[in-house]
């Protein structure tokens, strides 16, 4: 499968995988900015993805960004469906303790792309009875 990208800025740089066999490719920075520890930012890529329909593009963090600086993506996974055309934007959370800077061209996340299953939807009357029931938020412990 190919997945195509459209550059929307001069300064884009296509996302590539760092090493065989990864299953992220990291994308890049077109900003130059500065993250408050604290804060949040849309950090703009330059490109715009055009992915086949059943198939779904997850905006991952770098794990170096989040154990070296405390820097995430914040909605993660983030999807980008087949359909979406427009610029591809990275929402980046520094939890850190210092300023964190982007400067053009730094790696800020990885593109996961998966396949995308869809299920019909059905109303029901009734619900069925499990052992769990409605328990969750940590009811089966620790």
């Amino acid at each position: 499968m190919t997945v195509r990208f459209k550059r929307i800025n001069p300064d884009a740089v296509l996302p590539a995988y760092a090493h065989e066999g990864d299953a992220g490719m990291d994308v890049r920075s077109v900003d130059d900015l500065e993250i408050a520890p604290g804060a949040r930012a849309l950090v703009r890529t330059g490109l715009v993805i055009m992915l086949p329909i059943g198939y779904e593009a997850q905006v991952r963090p770098r794990s170096g960004l989040a154990l070296k600086h405390g820097v995430t993506v914040l909605n993660t996974p983030g999807t980008i469906d087949a359909g979406y055309r427009g610029e591809v934007g990275v929402i980046l959370a520094n939890f850190g303790d210092a300023p964190f800077a982007v400067v053009k061209g730094d790696r800020i996340a990885q593109i996961v792309i998966a396949p995308v299953t869809t299920a019909g939807i059905a109303e029901a009357e009734t619900v069925d009875e499990t052992e769990r029931g409605g328990g969750g938020f940590g009811s089966t412990g620790v």
